[in-house]
């Protein structure tokens, strides 16, 4: 694993192994660690990990809806992207358009 892990730390739930195969068919390129800490999960990669709508309703069923991932995040590591479709976990050193 890099020096700089990002991705979601999830609430142990139904659904967590689910949403774990939706993020590693997001991201079929890099290793998605996982750690199993008892009463949560931390998922992350390299730089940066995603995750779609469309790989949750694979995996969680056609109801599913990208907002109700929220309610299963604890915390993340990374910067966060929320899209209508997406959500993502980026490595940043700084802000975007902040000044130098």
């Amino acid at each position: 694993m890099t020096d700089h892990p990002v991705g979601p730390v999830l609430r142990m739930c139904d659904e967590v192994e689910s949403v774990i195969a939706a993020i590693r068919d997001d991201n079929p390129d890099i290793d998605i660690d996982v750690v199993d800490r008892g009463s949560y999960v931390r998922v992350q990669g390299p730089g940066k990990v995603r995750v779609t709508e469309e790989s949750l309703q694979r995996h969680l069923g056609p109801s599913f809806e990208l907002r109700s991932l929220e309610s299963m995040l604890s915390s993340f590591a990374g910067r966060i992207h929320t899209s209508s479709d997406e959500i993502s976990w980026e490595w940043a050193t700084k802000r975007t358009g902040a000044p130098a």
